[in-house]
């Protein structure tokens, strides 16, 4: 499979050593402005920057490259993607984590605050922690993490470091060098605490994940997610 790599940092290393293990080519690498012709891959990987990720993705939808992208900050344009890959009939993933074990996570974060929805006694917060190159705050997966209780819970928003209301959850980011992501969600209440945390050891676990997703989606049409990905349900 002909793969390009749209942004060409840490991550984009990762992803093309991951790549090349798994038997694959990589056609393009573009880290900035490079003029490229997107038609030679079979499937394009972004993990640029939130200035760059829609345009990166509307090209390849455009020209019918199936794109899937960990670029986050940018999802105030994410329906208009998920609009463009529908009419165009294209392929999109979007994931705030494309690691294997942070979609267990996520599945397992919704299954606790089912279980402690009606246990008012707990106050839930969110931490995370990233390295300080990490642009955006609250990281992505965090964000997902705050929907997953939202959906479960009477909780109605997140909001990053104070919390104001007793209907929001608060999320602390912290940026501290060479940490690639961890992740904890904490309830607690005068008599006991729960916390469930996710620890990235290094950044593995997030190319092995993207290199899989862009297997799965090369040769499908439609909007999915790591859940369709994982066959999580």
């Amino acid at each position: 499979m002909k793969i390009a790599l749209l942004g060409y940092g840490r991550m984009g290393k990762e992803i093309e050593k991951i790549a090349l293990q798994r038997g694959h080519e990589i056609v393009i690498k573009a880290s900035g402005k490079e003029v490229y012709d997107i038609t030679e891959a079979d499937v394009a990987i972004d993990f640029s920057i939130p200035s760059s990720a829609y345009d990166n993705i509307s090209n390849c939808i455009n020209n019918n490259i199936p794109v899937i992208s960990g670029t986050t900050g940018w999802l105030d344009k994410y329906e208009d993607i998920v609009n463009l890959c529908n009419e165009k009939k294209g392929a999109f993933i979007y994931a705030s984590n494309f690691s294997l074990g942070v979609n267990v996570f996520f599945e397992l974060n919704k299954q606790l605050a089912k279980m402690m929805s009606t246990l008012e006694q707990y106050n839930i917060s969110i931490e995370e922690i990233h390295h300080t190159k990490k642009l955006d705050a609250p990281s992505g997966t965090a964000i997902t993490l705050a929907e997953g209780v939202i959906e479960n819970t009477n909780k109605k928003a997140w909001e990053l470091d104070e919390k104001t209301s007793e209907e929001n959850i608060p999320i602390t980011a912290i940026r501290t060098p060479d940490v690639p992501g961890t992740h904890t969600v904490t309830y607690n209440s005068e008599i006991d605490t729960i916390d469930i945390k996710h620890t990235a050891h290094n950044r593995q676990g997030f190319a092995l994940g993207a290199v899989i997703a862009a297997e799965w989606l090369n040769d499908k049409t439609g909007v999915f997610t790591m859940r369709d990905v994982l066959n999580l349900g």
